[in-house]
């Protein structure tokens, strides 16, 4: 598949000499990713013959479809009836297609015994014999982007190359897709993968493109919680995806030593967020009277743990979730030491002041004596004791509240309750609301998607709590590295060079949900960096 175009090539080796004909009859949906193709008067079956060329536009207003080739065509122009899609079957989705079978391709390859056969389907106009070209451009890309991340650990460079499939191109700006083949460019997963996806590869100049993309998208103090497909304009409906710039951007001055990129493009508006966060935002999000942030709407979802089943959340978690509070206190302090960096030393102080105002409360309000870690939630006067991940972050974040010991209870419960082979459960096995797989139609798969089904790029912030508890010495770095094999023998056998979303509570921890997730990808890979020390 050839970067920065829509195009696919497929080429066929005979690999012993022999009499072969190869026939090839493509099948067209020609259609959204959501929607399937019935048998319709409103396709237009022609297709323009050239000399190695054939071209069809099927729909007005889509693209043409230039399909490149080395052999013979012969028109057919059928629809094949009723393809039966078991995964849709199995989530309760409609299943049955008809598809366009436009022409026939033949290959004559009596005798060879090199690639011999040769389709180029895109939206451009190629040659069959650019393949050459092609091949040996997305080669070299390759090797470029491997030698990046280093040679020491066969499965860096399998990481690079899935970490690369992730960027794109948002108009002028690079943009990151949270997961194929279904998700677009999310605020939240965009900000958690940036340090994996690029300044982990070298390439802090897609960081500085995705850091600017979002940071001009951001009125009301608050990044887009994704951008739709189409021109639809950006939602906004997440508390914590802006609490992550602040720690992308810390991350990207991290990895590059470039203050004076931030000074210029993001600390003013990172400024404006802080204000906009204490006066007060959509959704209810605001600075209580404690320091610490509160937010909640009805019917809204604005943490992580987004599912909704019709009007019915599934995790409420409105109030004070904790992760939010261990990134609004990450945020002030990196906003204090960049203000401290460029001599504003007034506002260095306030942001401190904040800082341990915050972390006063957050030490008196979320301690669960009873559990030995913090409550997920706190919201007025209860406290919400469930066992979940989200408090690793109070933990693993560069900027933390806890003390050496709640730390590491905080991540002994969490190894002892969430930790699995392949990533952290949302929500402890010993709960009654445990649901160990995540199966059936679209309803029972949203009430079990953070009910104990297992997230990978949870991996990410338990390795980092994991080092920092234990230290950095060469056991805790190999131990740290032990943790990520299972998921690095998944991406190198059944995930063919990919992690998925999500993994099933229960063993065996079968993959669900996307196939390939952005996260996932970024933090293995920057953890098992960090591990590499």
């Amino acid at each position: 598949m050839v970067q920065g175009e829509n195009t696919t090539v497929v080429t066929w080796r005979l690999l012993s000499p022999g009499e072969a004909t190869l026939e090839i009859r493509p099948l067209l949906a020609f259609r959204d990713l959501h929607a399937l193709t019935r048998e319709n008067g409103a396709l237009d079956p022609g297709v323009a013959i050239d000399p190695g060329m054939a071209s069809m536009a099927p729909y007005d207003g889509l693209p043409t479809l230039h399909v490149a080739h080395d052999g013979e065509i012969r028109l057919t122009g059928h629809w094949y009836r009723s393809f039966e899609y078991e995964e849709e079957r199995r989530r309760g989705f409609d299943f049955t297609e008809d598809l366009w079978q436009p022409f026939l391709l033949a290959f004559d390859l009596n005798g060879a015994t090199h690639c011999d056969a040769t389709v180029i389907a895109s939206t451009r106009r190629h040659a069959a014999a650019d393949i050459h070209l092609l091949r040996e451009n997305e080669l070299t890309r390759r090797e470029k982007l491997t030698r990046s991340v280093g040679d020491h650990d066969p499965s860096l460079p399998l990481l690079a190359l899935a970490a690369d499939q992730f960027l794109i191109a948002r108009g002028d700006f690079t943009s990151i897709i949270a997961g194929y083949p279904w998700f677009s460019d999310w605020g939240r997963d965009a900000m958690i993968a940036l340090p994996g996806l690029t300044l982990a590869t070298g390439r802090p100049e897609k960081a500085r493109e995705i850091l600017h993309l979002f940071a001009r998208n951001a009125p009301e103090g608050l990044i887009p919680n994704f951008f739709p497909d189409g021109a639809l304009p950006p939602e906004y409906n997440a508390v914590d995806a802006t609490l992550w710039l602040f720690e992308a951007a810390r991350s990207y001055v991290a990895a590059t030593g470039d203050r004076t990129w931030v000074r210029e493009e993001l600390y003013e508006l990172l400024g404006r967020i802080v204000e906009r966060y204490v006066g007060g935002t959509r959704f209810g999000i605001r600075i209580d009277a404690d320091g610490l942030l509160d937010s909640g709407a009805a019917g809204v979802q604005l943490t992580w743990m987004d599912a909704k089943v019709g009007d019915e959340v599934i995790t409420p978690r409105r109030g004070k979730p904790v992760e939010v509070q261990a990134l609004w206190f990450n945020a002030l302090k990196t906003m204090e030491d960049l203000s401290a960096c460029f001599g504003e030393r007034g506002a260095a102080a306030l942001y401190e002041t904040m800082a341990e105002r915050a972390k006063k409360s957050f030490l008196e309000l979320f301690w669960n004596p009873d559990a030995g870690s913090l409550y997920d939630v706190v919201d007025g006067g209860s406290s919400d004791g469930s066992i979940r991940p989200n408090q690793i972050l109070a933990v693993s974040l560069h900027h933390t509240m806890l003390d050496g010991g709640r730390a590491r209870a905080v991540l002994d419960v969490v190894t002892r309750d969430l930790l699995t082979p392949y990533g952290l459960r949302t929500l402890s096995p010993c709960d009654p609301r445990y649901t160990g797989r995540y199966e059936g139609d679209a309803a029972a798969r949203d009430l079990s998607y953070h009910q104990g089904t297992v997230w990978p790029w949870l991996m990410g912030p338990y390795i980092d709590a994991f080092l920092r508890v234990n230290g950095g010495t060469t056991e805790t770095r190999r131990s740290a590295g032990d943790l990520l094999a299972p998921l690095l023998d998944f991406l190198r056998g059944e995930g063919t060079g990919q992690l998925p979303e999500i993994f099933d509570g229960d063993p065996p921890h079968r993959p669900r949900g996307c196939p390939a997730q952005a996260w996932s990808v970024a933090e293995v890979l920057r953890a098992l960096l960090a591990a590499r020390g």
